[in-house]
C-alpha cells in the first residue's frame, strides 16, 4: 500500500517561511508528476504547485508564483517532495497536501496517490 505522509506544517506569523516535506512508503516504476495541494478552512482543495517529471518543469499557482518552490530530493522513484514557503500570508493557512501521479508496475496503470496532510496556520 502506498503511503505519502507530509510534515513540517506549523505555526508561522506572516512574511516567515515553512518546508514541507513529504515521504513516499513506496519505490514507483514512474512517476508522471509530483504536486502540492492545500484546502483552506471552508474552501475546496486547490491547486499549488507541481512539477512535471518528464520535463522537468514546474507550475504554481498564481498567487504563490515567486514565494513557493516545489523540488524533490533522493531516488528519482521514490523522492521526498519538498515545498519552501517563503513570505507567508495569512491566506496560506490550509491544509497542504503531497500528491504523486505515478505507476506501481509497468502494467498497474497511472495512479493518483495522496498524503493525509499537514496543517499549516499563518497568523499573527
Amino acid at each position: 500500500q502506498v503511503q505519502l505522509v507530509e510534515s513540517g506544517g506549523g505555526f508561522v506569523q506572516p512574511g516567515g517561511s515553512l518546508k514541507l516535506s513529504c515521504r513516499i512508503s513506496t519505490r514507483f516504476f514512474s512517476i508522471a508528476h509530483i504536486a502540492w495541494y492545500r484546502q483552506a478552512p471552508g474552501k475546496q482543495r486547490e491547486f499549488v504547485a507541481m512539477m512535471d517529471m518528464i520535463g522537468p518543469t514546474e507550475n504554481y499557482t498564481e498567487s504563490v508564483q515567486g514565494r513557493f518552490a516545489i523540488s524533490r530530493a533522493g531516488d528519482p522513484f521514490q523522492p521526498t517532495v519538498m515545498l519552501q514557503m517563503d513570505s507567508l500570508k495569512q491566506e496560506n493557512t490550509a491544509v497542504y497536501y503531497c500528491n504523486v501521479e505515478a505507476w506501481i508496475t509497468e502494467v498497474s496503470g497511472r495512479m493518483d496517490y495522496w498524503g493525509k496532510g499537514t496543517h499549516v496556520i499563518v497568523s499573527s
